[in-house]
């Protein structure tokens, strides 16, 4: 009778794990620089939320983000290509995941100007600067996508 009940439980319990569902894994492209610390620490953060990466080093990554279309005023220390979208800076995965469900077709892209303290891949204690994530254009437009505190 207790092998049975065992059976039954290991049964039921490969079943349920056998047709649980795991959400897809989001592949993009990550220019950055070799020498950038708290870039690798993103990369990381979006690995930990459902992102796969690809890492490009470059030396120079302002032709880049020329090409992509980065504003000037909303440069980084990396630049993702995720989806025909980019991706500038320090910006939550749960921002770019919102982003991406929607798929504005409007918007060229989400920007974290600069490296504020508290945004993923720049965590140093309890320090937290506020934020805010942009949407931008291929105008320039932008507008404010979410914000942090």
């Amino acid at each position: 009778m207790i092998i049975n009940r065992t059976l039954l439980a290991l049964t039921v319990f490969i079943s349920a794990t056998a047709t649980a569902e795991t959400a897809p894994i989001i592949k993009g492209t990550n220019y950055l620089s070799p020498y950038c610390g708290c870039c690798k620490e993103w990369v990381t953060h979006m690995k930990d939320n459902g992102f796969e990466l690809e890492n490009v080093y470059q030396e120079n990554l302002t032709p880049t983000k020329i090409k992509l279309g980065v504003l000037p005023q909303y440069a980084s220390c990396h630049t993702a290509q995720i989806e025909g979208y980019t991706f500038e800076g320090h910006i939550p995965a749960a921002d770019i995941k919102r982003f991406l469900a929607k798929k504005p077709t409007r918007m060229k892209g989400l920007a974290v100007g600069g490296m504020p303290m508290g945004s993923p891949g720049m965590e140093y204690g309890d320090q937290k600067d506020s934020y805010s994530v942009v949407a931008f254009d291929d105008k320039g437009r932008t507008m404010v996508w979410a914000r942090h505190n």
